[in-house]
């Protein structure tokens, strides 16, 4: 397996056509897999916003005063309301905000950045619904790989972040191995791996996290392989057990 970032792309402004830009740049393979920073998708597609864009709420003021006396430090309210807009439900607001996105992702300040966000906005908010945004770019394409859109966000129980996917089209979610055996001939019974998620990671070590102005990379000559797919990624809510256990946690701070 190969993994490469696509040199040379441009700053990406609202209405730019992804798949032509990166199809300037380097030629794609029908089973290759193209993995698309969100940062860029949703500057194509205009998702960008101003903090005046969401004058704060009663909610969010009090969001904002909690955490400036938790950190010391003077916190935005429009921030806080941005958050809670592009959120279907807050799961911490407290040390930080956790939120589940409207599609169905669970992540710190609902994914909205505000580092390389250009100079034409205050915040970048992630795609309405990115594995749309990837099916729109693979059609763009003349060749057919898979398209993976990808962030970044930290995981419970382990320091740092890493690439994970959030919307992805001609490639399945998971690759599933229940049914088949172990080494030992061992049946396994759990085992469904999240091959869009390991695909986001492998990229994101050849795209960077700063200023490197590579957004997009190349996986080739890999192959899912004769197992089962699912388009299974996020967990159903009824049986995500860490989030129920959020619902009743509050932070014992300030």
């Amino acid at each position: 397996m190969d993994v490469f970032a696509v040199p040379g792309l441009p700053e990406v402004r609202p209405g730019d056509d992804l798949a032509a830009l990166v199809e300037e740049r380097t030629d794609l393979r029908d089973d290759d897999v193209l993995v698309v920073a969100s940062t860029v998708v949703s500057k194509a597609e205009g998702r960008l916003a101003d903090l005046e864009d969401f004058p704060a709420g009663p909610r969010a003021r009090e969001i904002a005063d909690r955490l400036a006396s938790i950190s010391g430090d003077e916190k935005d309210p429009r921030f806080a309301q941005a958050v809670l807009e592009e959120s279907t439900e807050l799961l911490m607001e407290a040390p930080f905000l956790l939120t589940a996105t409207k599609f169905g992702h669970i992540g710190v300040n609902a994914g909205i950045d505000r580092s390389n966000v250009g100079g034409d906005a205050d915040l970048l908010l992630l795609p309405e619904r990115p594995s749309e945004s990837a099916a729109r770019i693979r059609e763009s394409l003349r060749a057919d790989p898979g398209v993976v859109v990808t962030d970044t966000c930290g995981r419970p129980f382990r320091h740092g972040q890493r690439g994970v996917a959030i919307g992805w089209d001609g490639v399945p979610a998971s690759r599933d191995w229940r049914g088949e055996t172990d080494r030992d001939g061992h049946e396994l019974a759990v085992t469904v791996e999240s091959v869009v998620d390991e695909l986001a990671s492998a990229a994101n070590l050849v795209t960077g996290e700063g200023d490197d102005g590579l957004p997009v990379a190349v996986v080739r000559d890999w192959e899912f392989g004769d197992h089962g797919g699912s388009e299974n990624l996020y967990r159903d809510v009824d049986g995500d057990f860490v989030r129920q256990a959020l619902r009743g946690w509050e932070f014992a701070g300030h």
